[in-house]
Order: structure tokens, then C-alpha cells, then sequence
């Protein structure tokens, strides 16, 4: 078996000439026939941006968090194949339980996002920040789309993990508890939600961990939110330029972006919201009404291929798809279950112990969050 841990280089194998240069129909058959022979001690869990061909065999599809307690929810399945990236694939380890093991069928699809904030360099500007201010005064506040290690480091520190749709009630949190958000890794969903809160650019310190900090301490203290300088190289491409050529073209059309997205392209949408918003919307719109998506082209595309009774098109000409997600496809698939078959599986995720607890905490303290703020 081979284990890949959260600290460990991710370096996937080449495959053989027989999954290689294998037929997709070929394929389709073996991937079918494993599933078929391995029945409920397996799901397949596709990501919302996955490729067709491979979100066809996925017994769930979902964004990265749902697909996680998907796996937990189903404890009958000890092999669990995560079609997505790596750190939504140590998610479902952190939430699953010991009987059940997650395997990503190639281990280079990463994310650029989460690639962007080392647990090195977390613990590095963290020591920086409390030299500046008090540890008590400093709330980390991590996004789903981060290593499982920065989940543990934000959970014991007494912070907590975000998504997309409940990013503002968890920083709304930590305004309570503290004086500061150092929100992680993504930028434009720190910023868009801190606009959202009613603050502005004089509220918020960007922190580059490439760099050293230039500016004086009362620079960044007078700052609410120090947001971690990374972002999805994917929703960073959408320009205010993409909705306008759209408008022009479809005078009533409505836009509809993820928070990923920059600012100048949020404030000018009519629509923002998580990936499960944006399926959503799109699918109670009214027959007829064109719609502009701004998010990874995969998912875009099959909304347009399952509402063919609406305009649905991709902002981007360039059709810019997650590129590290494409890297898991129907090759890797059927290797990655064959193996699984044989009893030597492969690409298995699995996280320490101690990062498992906190990184669990953190995760619990946002559902915990949420839930107050429902009852409330």
C-alpha cells in the first residue's frame, strides 16, 4: 500500500501502456466492472469541477466540504476514491473514520490556492503577528481550500475553517473574540467578505509570506482583516471586461460569480455566491434567461449541458479549466481502482494523528458556529 501523508512530496507514478493507451470505452468498461465487483465498500466522490467522463461514475458530486461528510456519513465504504485534489481528499480523512481509507488517483492534482499557504509559512507570519500585537487580540480563520496541517494550526489557536457561503458568519465570530482576522490563503473571499461586512480597503492589510514586511506595526494594526495574499488561479481570470462583452451581447442576461473572484468583478455582478449557489440559481432560473457563470469551466458546461432550456455560457472565451483538477481522469481512475481490487491500493491520504484532532476542531467549531447562528 502506498500511504501519502499531509508532509509528504506529492509525486504521482506513470502509468502502464494498458491504462495509458487505453480506449475511453475501454476504460469506462474496467472502472464499470470494478465498481460493480466492489459494491458498497466503495464510493467514488466527484468534485463539482471534475471532467465529465470521470463525474460519471461518482456516486456523489458535491463541492469539496460536502463530499467530505458524505464519506463520514456513509462508514460502510472502507475505500473511498476522491475525485478532486488533494487537500479535499485529507478533508475526508480528517472526517471519516479509521476503517475507511481515501485515495486520490493522481497525487499532482493539488491546488494552486492551497499550494499558496505552507503550514511553515503560516507558523511563520504567526510568530511575526503575535510580535506585533497579542496572541489573545489574532483570530485564524482558514478557508476549506488549505492543507489539512493549517486546518490543525487554525484549530489550535483557536480559530476556525470557512466556506465559501458561511465565510462572513465565521469572521462575524471571530470579530467577537478578537481584535484581528488573519484569513487564509484566499485574498478576494477575505476581501469580498469584508466589503460585504461594510469595510473597506483601509480596513484590510494584504500579507505576502514571499516578502518581509516593509511597513511600519501601527500600518498593520490600525488593519482589521490581514488577508493571506493567495488566490484560485482559475477565478482570478474573470476581468470586469468579461461581464461587459456578455452584457453586450445579452442585454438582459444576468452574471452570476463565485467570491473567488477579484472585487471589481463581484461588485458589478448580479449574483454572488459558493459553487452550490451558483448550481442553484442556475437551475431555478426561468426557462429562457442567458446567464454568464464566472467559475471553472468544467462545472459551466454541465450546467448548460443539464438546463438546456436556458443560455448558459462561461465569462471567460478562454474556457480556463482547473487545471490541476483535470489531472484525475478515466486512466488514473481505473488504475487507482484495479489496485484497490487487488489489495495493494495506492495513492492512500492519510493524516497524522495530532493534525487529525485539530484540524477536526476546527471543522467542528464552524459547524458549531453555524449551527449558533441559526438558532439565534
Amino acid at each position: 500500500m502506498t500511504n501519502v501523508s499531509s508532509t509528504q512530496l506529492r509525486i504521482q507514478i506513470p502509468l502502464s501502456e494498458h491504462y495509458s493507451r487505453a480506449s475511453d470505452d475501454e476504460l469506462k468498461i474496467r472502472i464499470q466492472e470494478s465498481k460493480e465487483r466492489l459494491k458498497e465498500d466503495l464510493i467514488i466522490l466527484g468534485h463539482h469541477y471534475q471532467r465529465d467522463e470521470v463525474i460519471e461514475f461518482a456516486d456523489q458530486r458535491g463541492d469539496s466540504y460536502r463530499l467530505a461528510q458524505y464519506a463520514a456519513q456513509n462508514a460502510h465504504a472502507t475505500h473511498i476514491v476522491f475525485c478532486g485534489v488533494h487537500f479535499m481528499a485529507e478533508s475526508a480523512d480528517v472526517l471519516t473514520n479509521e476503517d475507511q481509507h481515501i485515495y486520490l488517483p493522481d497525487l499532482n492534482a493539488g491546488c494552486s490556492m492551497a499550494d499558496m499557504a505552507s503550514i511553515l509559512q503560516v507558523q511563520d507570519a504567526w510568530e511575526m503577528f503575535c510580535g506585533i500585537v497579542e496572541e489573545n487580540e489574532i483570530v485564524p480563520i482558514t478557508y476549506m481550500n488549505s492543507s489539512a496541517a493549517i486546518k490543525a494550526f487554525v484549530g489550535e489557536h483557536g480559530g476556525a475553517v470557512c466556506t465559501s457561503s458561511n465565510a462572513q458568519e465565521i469572521i462575524e465570530w471571530g470579530l467577537e473574540k478578537g481584535k484581528y482576522i488573519l484569513f487564509i490563503p484566499d485574498q478576494h473571499l477575505g476581501r469580498n467578505t469584508a466589503y460585504k461586512m461594510g469595510y473597506s480597503s483601509d480596513d484590510c492589510f494584504l500579507y505576502d509570506p514571499r516578502k518581509s514586511i516593509t511597513k511600519e506595526a501601527a500600518d498593520i494594526t490600525n488593519k482589521t482583516f490581514w488577508l493571506w495574499k493567495g488566490h484560485c488561479s482559475v477565478h482570478q481570470r474573470f476581468s470586469p471586461e468579461h461581464i461587459e462583452n456578455f452584457r453586450n451581447e445579452n442585454p438582459d442576461g444576468i452574471v452570476v460569480v463565485h467570491p473567488e473572484t477579484k472585487n471589481e468583478v463581484v461588485k458589478i455582478a448580479d449574483v454572488v455566491g459558493s459553487t452550490e449557489k451558483i448550481i442553484d440559481y442556475v437551475e431555478a432560473a426561468p426557462a429562457g434567461t442567458s446567464i454568464g457563470v464566472a467559475t471553472e469551466v468544467h462545472l459551466v458546461q454541465r450546467l448548460a449541458k443539464e438546463n438546456p432550456d436556458k443560455h448558459i455560457v462561461s465569462l471567460d472565451p478562454l474556457y480556463c479549466p482547473c487545471s490541476t483538477m483535470f489531472r484525475v481522469d478515466l486512466p488514473h481512475l481505473a488504475w487507482c481502482l484495479d489496485q484497490i481490487e487487488k489489495g495493494e491500493p495506492v495513492n492512500e491520504i492519510r493524516v497524522d494523528d495530532n493534525t487529525r484532532h485539530w484540524a477536526r476542531i476546527s471543522l467542528q467549531r464552524m459547524l458549531d458556529i453555524t449551527d449558533s447562528k441559526v438558532k439565534d
